[in-house]
């Protein structure tokens, strides 16, 4: 059992997948960790300021405490620990922590708390994975446990929290599936929907990252498994195309690329998807998974893309135009719009914002939050969904209609997406003339 592997004593032997850590413990930097001590903080501070340095001081008392006592008040308050997760520390300050645990801290944490450790950007996502599919285990046990035990009227909401916890584990497949899966976030709240996101391939290695950001509708329970189809999608679709482009760019050498399915933040429904406060959450969690990402593959950034759809947009604009984070390129598809008035405000490496807007698509051009992307003056660059023939592979490309199949097989949009995922965006086709001379001998010189 998953579980078994990390029922471990101060003394035990970690996991494979925490090996290789520091022999030394860190020097301590307060007390040893204490639940009494932790709520005696002082609490003058603006709340969200405190937080922050709860958060810090939890960070530093788990590094200064011996394993065998961090084991025992983790056994005897699960929860203790959760403040870092209100308002997480930033990914560096996570990093530098995680590297400086003793073997036997970090497994009791996975262990007594793999909620936190499943979802503190900044940690090894191979910790995260398998915090994770802890959490995810655990989490399916007690609410059976509690399905059995509940009345009539409290079994429908369980049921439904573990129906998304079962979507999760479909969406993960088989532990041997091609690309790899791995559960690199997971919370799961005491009530309403979990939020996920789940990588194919090796984020650790990949050279090129691919975030795809959903809007309205999409929840874990009913989406889940159809998004990670989607990242599976243009996964298949990325690698097919460097496949294609390392004949022509022989500098290039070998590549590879990872997709994040990411559904970290509640997204809308019918009810609520007129305001903005889904969206500021959607960018905060965002603005921390990228950052997390970056922290950790420091030494080798990878070039990070956001593709994202309808509300994702909004959240996605929100996050790149607020100063928290950076990326490489952002493809926005079916926008409502959002706070960024161009391409001048947002964060994104040498002004590689695309938009496209497909026929039959009433949420494009509406401006409903804010500037409309897809106008001349906001500077972005034309992504054509409306289908005709690849001049590079000759084949037929479908159009996009309507406002949901912008991620479908076959069509120009998965294709520029893709392209605009792997920073090839001069072969991004816009539905000009010019298409035709979009082909690999721009590669060749270099211009694409």
């Amino acid at each position: 059992m998953l579980l078994a592997a990390l029922l471990l004593t101060s003394t035990a032997i970690t996991p494979v997948e925490v090996a290789a850590m520091p022999a030394e413990r860190p020097a301590a930097a307060s007390e040893l960790l204490d639940s009494t001590q932790a709520r005696e903080l002082p609490r003058a501070a603006p709340e969200r300021k405190q937080q922050a340095l709860d958060a810090e001081w939890m960070l530093d008392a788990a590094a200064s405490a011996p394993p065998a006592d961090l084991a025992k008040r983790l056994a005897a308050d699960p929860r203790l620990v959760d403040r870092l997760l209100i308002a997480p520390p930033p990914a560096v300050a996570v990093a530098a922590w995680w590297e400086g645990l003793t073997a036997g801290s970090r497994a009791v944490l996975l262990a007594g708390a793999p909620h936190v450790v499943g979802n503190l950007d900044g940690i090894p996502y191979a910790a995260r994975d398998l915090a994770n599919h802890v959490a995810l285990e655990r989490s399916v046990e007690r609410l059976q446990r509690e399905l059995t035990a509940a009345g009539r009227s409290a079994r429908a909401g369980i049921q439904q929290r573990l129906d998304a916890l079962s979507a999760v584990e479909r969406a993960l497949g088989e532990p041997n599936a091609n690309p790899r899966r791995s559960l690199i976030a997971l919370q799961i709240p005491d009530e309403g929907e979990p939020t996920a996101a789940i990588a194919l391939g090796d984020l650790d290695r990949a050279d090129f990252v691919s975030y795809l950001v959903p809007g309205m509708f999409f929840g874990v329970r009913t989406q889940l498994v159809q998004w990670t189809d989607t990242a599976a999608r243009l996964y298949d679709e990325q690698r097919s195309w460097l496949r294609v482009l390392a004949e022509a760019d022989t500098n290039a050498g070998r590549q590879d690329v990872a997709t994040i399915a990411w559904i970290g933040y509640q997204t809308p429904d019918l009810l609520n998807v007129g305001a903005l406060d889904l969206a500021r959450e959607g960018s905060a969690a965002l603005s921390r998974s990228i950052l997390g990402l970056q922290t950790v593959r420091a030494d080798r950034e990878p070039h990070v893309s956001v593709l994202a759809h309808s509300y994702g947009s909004t959240a996605a604009l929100m996050a790149l135009s607020n100063g928290e984070c950076a990326v490489d390129a952002l493809a926005l598809v079916g926008s409502p719009g959002g706070e960024a008035a161009s391409v001048e405000d947002l964060a994104v490496a040498r002004g590689n914002v695309f938009v496209g807007e497909a026929v039959w698509d009433p949420i494009p051009n509406s401006s409903f939050f804010g500037a409309d992307p897809g106008a001349s003056g906001f500077g972005a660059r034309v992504m054509s969904v409306a289908g005709g023939i690849d001049a590079i592979t000759n084949e037929k490309l479908d159009p996009s209609s309507g406002h949901n199949a912008y991620f479908e097989p076959g069509t120009e949009s998965l294709r520029n997406l893709a392209l605009i995922g792997i920073g090839r965006g001069g072969l991004v086709t816009d539905g000009t003339p010019q298409d035709a001379m979009r082909t690999l001998a721009l590669v060749r010189e270099g211009r694409a």
